[in-house]
């Protein structure tokens, strides 16, 4: 699932010619588009889906779906490590597994 998340606004620059900020979603930090939003400021929050900051959000809107999200778990769904939450959830094996690339995962399963 990929959401729109809210994140507070931390540093704004330029990269590549393209408008760009850092941006802190619970912890989370990320660079992010400002195309969409060129006036957003230092210690604004926005809407960001996809690397695209989309629309301007209060304070205390951003702090509840932070917090709800947080709860739900869709934090860590969104922003987590891939190869975790696969290990997690009976995906591909990690690393430390001796051959992991090499054998079906059907195969290694048994």
């Amino acid at each position: 699932m990929c959401l729109a998340v809210p994140g507070r606004v931390i540093d704004i620059g330029e990269k590549d010619g393209t408008r760009m900020a850092t941006v802190d979603f619970g912890g989370v930090v990320k660079e992010v588009c400002l195309e969409y939003l060129p006036d957003l400021e230092v210690g604004e929050y926005a809407i960001v889906h996809v690397g695209f900051a989309l629309q301007r959000l209060d304070e205390e809107s951003a702090l509840k779906t932070l917090e709800l999200f947080a709860e739900l778990g869709m934090l860590q769904e969104e922003f987590g490590d891939p190869w975790e939450q696969a290990e997690q959830f009976g995906g591909a094996p990690g690393p430390e597994a001796p051959g992991h690339g090499d054998v079906p995962r059907e195969a290694a399963q048994q």
